[in-house]
């Protein structure tokens, strides 16, 4: 029996509980699904979350990063010729039937080959997860400019998010849709290739979008809801900005600096 759709989780030191909710989520299902779990955690601790034949777990402590990690799993996607493939964050949850709602959309829409589902927090705020392709005064200003200077550029900041936009409509050719959840056409997957491994967290979710996009359309699907924790380590530690920052470089130099700079 074909295997509808794969997914990974990438994992790291996760909240168990939190990440319980996830697998859950997905194996909910009574589509023909299989789940990878690709642990860079220092210990394999983790693995006692594996109560499901549908679970594959993989222990991978050398810790290549997010997209090199997804990759992992992708390739296993692509030699068991799954219909999709879900690109999965050990934050989000949602109910029963949000797969199919998804699948269903895709099915009827052979154009296109990447979907995001409304994206919330678990209070039922909205997430603005849908942006035009960044550039690195974006990147900047989101990141390490003071909240009372950003004023100036609010509306700029809006519409890099999409805040122009309904987002109770299906909106088509997103040039970038976060990697929190993305559900992928297999076969387009396999045209367009992996997750650029050089960059080693952040900004890997805009590429792929970005050569989703060359050859196929993009969609936001409200009418498919899931909810997403979201820890904004970005705007937390200087750590993650540097990372921002890094990956930044390498996204630039592969798509033109430009235009990146406003």
């Amino acid at each position: 029996m074909n295997i509808k759709i794969t997914s990974c989780i990438v994992l790291y030191k996760n909240d168990q509980k939190m990440l319980h909710e996830a697998i859950h989520s997905f194996l909910d299902t009574d589509l023909n699904v299989k789940l990878f779990l690709v642990d860079n955690s220092p210990t394999d601790e983790l693995k006692n979350l594996v109560s499901d034949s549908r679970i594959e777990y993989i222990h991978n402590p050398v810790n290549p990063g997010f997209g090199a990690s997804h990759n992992i799993a992708i390739n296993k996607a692509f030699e068991l010729g799954s219909d999709y493939h879900l690109v999965l964050n050990p934050d989000i949850y949602f109910e029963k039937g949000i797969l199919e709602k998804l699948c269903d959309f895709m099915d009827s829409n052979l154009n296109v080959g990447h979907i995001m589902p409304k994206v919330t927090y678990p209070n039922g705020e909205f997430q603005y997860l849908c942006k035009t392709n960044p550039t690195f005064f974006d990147l900047f200003a989101r990141g390490f400019m003071p909240s009372f200077f950003k004023k100036t550029f609010q509306k700029r900041m809006d519409e890099y998010e999409y805040k122009n936009q309904d987002y109770n409509k299906i909106i088509y050719d997103i040039p970038y849709l976060s990697g929190c959840f993305m559900f992928l056409r297999t076969e387009v997957l396999k045209q367009v290739g992996f997750f650029d491994d050089r960059i080693f967290m952040y900004l890997e979710d805009a590429d792929l979008t970005r050569r989703f996009l060359e050859v196929s359309r993009t969609a936001y699907y409200p009418e498919a809801h899931v909810y997403h924790h979201f820890a904004k380590l970005t705007h937390k530690k200087l750590k993650f900005k540097w990372i921002t920052v890094e990956s930044a470089i390498i996204y630039f130099n592969k798509w033109g600096w430009l235009k990146s700079f406003y």
